[in-house]
């Protein structure tokens, strides 16, 4: 199997996974068995580095990330594409970081980026509120697949070194 630079599929897996928004995140719970939700992470690249953002609230599953770190975020739209990233997951305490993805988050536009005070999750009542949790994905692992009719399927992917 071919390995290509991040940089040759980063820019593609961000388009996708922006445009199809919502993903399955699956981790392992407590108990060593598998679990996935789906949420609502929103990337970013900057020309070297992919890095995920999760937001969540104090829930079980934060605890649970905490004892495994790695989460699989896959998206896919219907059949054509389908785009995943397998990450080491850390949780920011940072203020200044934390408000800046509240930022990002609420600047920009939908269907990706809401208004994280207006939907009212409680303790959501600003960047730095105790429940509003942020935790940054670093993938070790980028896939994006896209079929095209007539010509077939381009299967594109990245490993960490």
């Amino acid at each position: 199997m071919t390995t290509f630079a991040l940089s040759d599929l980063a820019p593609d897996f961000v388009a996708a996974a922006h445009t199809i928004v919502y993903c399955a995140v699956g981790s392992v719970d407590a108990q060593g068995r598998p679990t996935s939700r789906v949420m609502h992470p929103i990337w970013e690249w900057d020309g070297e580095r992919l890095t995920g953002w999760l937001t969540t609230t104090p829930s079980p599953k934060v605890r649970q990330l905490a004892d495994h770190p790695y989460v699989s975020c896959a998206y896919y739209d219907s059949w054509a594409v389908a785009v995943v990233a397998d990450g080491r997951v850390e949780p920011v305490a940072d203020d200044a970081e934390r408000t800046r993805i509240w930022d990002l988050i609420r600047t920009t536009p939908p269907p990706l980026g809401y208004d994280p005070g207006g939907i009212g999750v409680p303790g959501w009542g600003g960047p730095t509120g105790p429940g509003f949790v942020v935790a940054r994905v670093d993938p070790w692992r980028v896939q994006v697949r896209r079929v095209t009719p007539g010509v077939g399927v381009e299967l594109r992917t990245w490993h960490a070194p």
